[in-house]
């Protein structure tokens, strides 16, 4: 499965598309730099992969992102504000949102009341109207209701928008957590090992939904061991180890990029030998 709809990233991309970037971000916890001096940008409408050997600081990475961890070192900016330092849900709000490794739903509720939590940021009824059931809230309520039944239809969930979460597998139950993100109305989409345990049926699906999202203008930055769905769905690729960048560019670029190939199989011992030779 290719991302035909829009070209690869290229040297050409300019400062007016970017969405985010990082200026030289690290963190130290105790004496040991998890992320080191780390830049790079998601442009508008892309999707980026940030791949790296296990422990390489791809999941802290996130955190400094999302506000979990405050950088000790360097800047984070997002659509042209300074987002260094700002509280989890403030970034939330700016539109930024993320899935977990391990899946978050709902167990024992629908399809549907777990995407409608997420539409949480944007109601603008009171709490005691909640209470009350207001005319006010039952009219938000069912906008909100529609507004979601949309994204099922368009995340082909629609059919399963009543069937408890803890019923379906694996592969759909990941599915509604990215809708769940997705109904909050992102610009940035933050998908932490989206495809982990998912089988090869499941893994093309995810491919398409991810391109989906991105065609519909929403950019996205994800963790992925998998490299088939990171070839197949990215537009560009940063790789790390260590908690530094060692490369990036297209996923043509990276595939066969030396440093890459030694981050994720080692040096040879042979080689070691021959340079010392």
């Amino acid at each position: 499965m290719s991302n035909s709809s829009q070209p690869r990233d290229t040297a050409g991309s300019t400062a007016s598309r970017e969405l985010l970037r990082l200026d030289g971000v690290g963190i130290r916890f105790g004496g040991l730099k998890a992320v080191d001096s780390l830049s790079f940008a998601v442009d508008a409408a892309q999707v980026v992969g940030l791949i790296g050997p296990n422990g390489a600081g791809k999941t802290t990475a996130f955190n400094l992102i999302t506000g979990v961890y405050r950088p000790t070192e360097g800047h984070v900016r997002f659509a042209g504000q300074d987002i260094t330092g700002w509280a989890p849900h403030r970034i939330a709000r700016a539109g930024i949102f993320r899935t977990f490794q391990t899946i978050r739903l709902f167990q024992g509720q629908s399809v549907l009341n777990n995407v409608l939590a997420g539409m949480h940021l944007r109601t603008r009824q009171q709490w005691w109207q909640g209470l009350l059931a207001t005319p006010a809230q039952r009219r938000e309520e069912g906008e909100l209701r529609r507004t979601v039944l949309q994204l099922l239809e368009k995340l082909r969930l629609d059919k399963l928008a009543h069937e408890d979460v803890a019923s379906l597998p694996y592969g759909v139950q990941r599915r509604v957590e990215l809708a769940r993100a997705l109904v909050a109305g992102p610009r940035l989409l933050i998908l932490d090992e989206p495809a982990a345990g998912l089988n090869d049926q499941e893994s093309t699906e995810l491919n398409r939904t991810i391109l989906e999202v991105r065609d519909q203008g929403i950019s996205v930055l994800l963790v992925e061991h998998d490299m088939n769905v990171v070839m197949n769905v990215t537009d560009h690729i940063v790789c790390i180890n260590f908690g530094r960048k060692i490369a990036e560019g297209t996923p043509e670029h990276i595939r066969n990029h030396p440093d890459v190939i030694e981050a994720y199989l080692g040096k040879d011992d042979d080689d070691d030998e021959e340079a010392a030779a």
